[in-house]
């Protein structure tokens, strides 16, 4: 670039210090929020592996086991009631479905690198969003016995 463009082109601002109050008005673009709500899926089905294998040991071993881990969910365990135990199983249900699904977009935007561009990630971030959002409400609603 010339000496001369260089010092008639506008300068971009600078953000340097972004302080609390300019980042809670912050409005991420909806592939930024597809792509890091993908992340906080990871670090929540990642930290509740325990509850995970508890309900897969618990709900396969035996019949009687099968029952217990059936009752958790109506009665309560560890002092805390049922509807907070399917509330725990709900947002795991939807780390899942959102981790998976984003997943496949991630593929998708990778192995077609040629076809993605800033439309292509706003509408597919949106369908991610509204498939795991939609699917939980659907397993959700099973849960706690809506039909």
């Amino acid at each position: 670039m010339s000496e001369t463009a260089a010092s008639t082109a506008k300068k971009r601002p600078e953000f340097r210090n972004i302080d609390f109050p300019s980042l809670v008005g912050y409005r991420w673009p909806l592939a930024s929020l597809a792509s890091g709500m993908h992340r906080v899926s990871g670090a929540i089905m990642f930290f509740l592996m325990p509850f995970i294998i508890w309900m897969f040991d618990n709900s396969i071993s035996s019949e009687i086991s099968f029952l217990k881990f059936k009752s958790v969910f109506q009665v309560g365990v560890l002092g805390l009631p049922g509807f907070l135990w399917k509330l725990a199983a709900i947002g795991l249900m939807w780390a899942a479905l959102h981790h998976l699904i984003a997943g496949l977009r991630h593929l998708w935007m990778d192995t077609h690198h040629h076809q993605v561009n800033k439309d292509f990630g706003r509408q597919t971030a949106a369908v991610v969003l509204v498939l795991s959002f939609g699917l939980t409400a659907v397993l959700g609603a099973k849960l706690f016995g809506l039909y």
